[in-house]
């Protein structure tokens, strides 16, 4: 009688770990017993190493699996985004030797003008009424709070001139803040979208658009907000005054460029603070083929449009950097997350296991 126990015990133990339905049988009758060690030997080579888990587990097993194909996607996203950067910073140095000589020439123009220059329309600073707030943000989100911050930048913004009596309406540039202000009883003045590639063309259009608005006399100032690139970590809302020009801002104002750079898969940035451009030496003797303060105004449109194009590409590398450490936090998560399921999903495993074992030997026991 111990010996055919102790064989049922065996065989149950054998057929818990298959995947066989019937994986426990706490009463095999007597033809089963006959063949105990028949059936044991054949179980014994056909078996699989397969988890015997209840529904918790395989649902907690599902969630890893998911968790895991997220990661997957948001490191992708980060490369991605850092290899956009790498090409604004691109196109940045590319209009490095435009943005030089347009500074130098303008600088030397205006010493050879003196106070001429101040009669020139988009020199001259008039009283404030009304300004035209230009407002750049992101076509997509997923990139942290670089929308919203400047969204809420210009919010404010507004509300102080309102406070002040001093009427404005809105110039977008994106489709994250036109989508908002939209919902807003603010004028709109124009939409424009901000792609990843901005070109010399989409800055024409907004300058043109802010250069008609200023000379016809609908707006009186011309301001522009747009997120300054710090680094992959940080950016800033900034404002600044597009129109009227300011002639010592222009002969007088350095520039920086930044530089994506990697090291051990680590990415990082170096700026580099440029130095201003020496106004070029136009001698007294000098015969103009077209009066100066006529280049000087042609090429004050010129200024603005590189201005806005490197603002354009600035937020874009803005939004970029912000895009690359939302990802790398969400990786981040993912794989903590994951390492917590693996250990709840490894501890069902075990209390499956055990309860298994325990109901074996409850069934071993009540056969003595």
């Amino acid at each position: 009688m111990k010996f055919l126990c102790v064989a049922a015990t065996a065989l149950a133990t054998a057929q818990a770990f298959t995947t066989s339905p019937a994986a426990f049988t706490t009463a095999p009758t007597a033809p089963a017993l006959n063949n105990v060690f028949t059936d044991a030997v054949a179980t014994h080579r056909t078996r699989r190493a397969t988890i015997v888990m209840d529904g918790k587990a395989n649902a907690i097993r599902d969630r890893i699996s998911t968790v895991n194909n997220t990661k997957k996607i948001t490191s992708a996203m980060k490369l991605v985004a850092a290899a956009k950067v790498r090409r604004a910073q691109d196109s940045v140095m590319a209009t490095r030797p435009f943005s030089e000589t347009l500074q130098s020439v303008f600088g030397g123009l205006i010493q050879r003008l003196g106070g001429e220059a101040a009669d020139l329309p988009l020199l001259t600073q008039r009283e404030v009424n009304k300004v035209t707030i230009v407002v750049i943000t992101g076509d997509r989100g997923l990139c942290g709070g670089y929308n919203s911050f400047m969204i809420k930048k210009a919010e404010a913004r507004i509300g102080e001139l309102s406070a002040q009596g001093i009427e404005s309406d809105l110039i977008l540039i994106g489709k994250k803040g036109a989508s908002y202000f939209k919902r807003r009883e603010h004028p709109i003045r124009k939409i424009y979208d901000c792609t990843q590639k901005p070109d010399s063309k989409q800055a024409l259009a907004i300058s043109e658009e802010i250069i008609n608005s200023f000379l016809s006399g609908e707006t009186d100032a011309v301001e522009l907000m747009y997120t300054k690139f710090v680094s992959l970590i940080a950016s800033t809302p900034s404002v600044r005054t597009l129109v009227p020009f300011s002639a010592s801002e222009i002969s007088q104002q350095g520039d920086e460029v930044f530089q994506l750079t990697s090291s051990d898969g680590d990415f990082g940035v170096e700026r580099k603070e440029l130095e201003v451009a020496e106004p070029q030496d136009f001698p007294n003797d000098m015969i103009f083929e077209q009066d100066p303060l006529q280049i000087v105004n042609s090429i004050l449109p010129l200024y603005l449009n590189g201005q806005i194009l490197r603002t354009l590409q600035e937020s874009v590398a803005s939004e970029l950097a912000s895009r690359m450490q939302s990802m790398q936090s969400a990786s981040d998560n993912a794989a903590a997350l994951s390492k917590r399921l693996s250990q709840e999903y490894n501890r069902a495993r075990q209390a499956a296991v055990t309860q298994e074992i325990l109901e074996i030997v409850t069934g071993a026991q009540a056969l003595d």
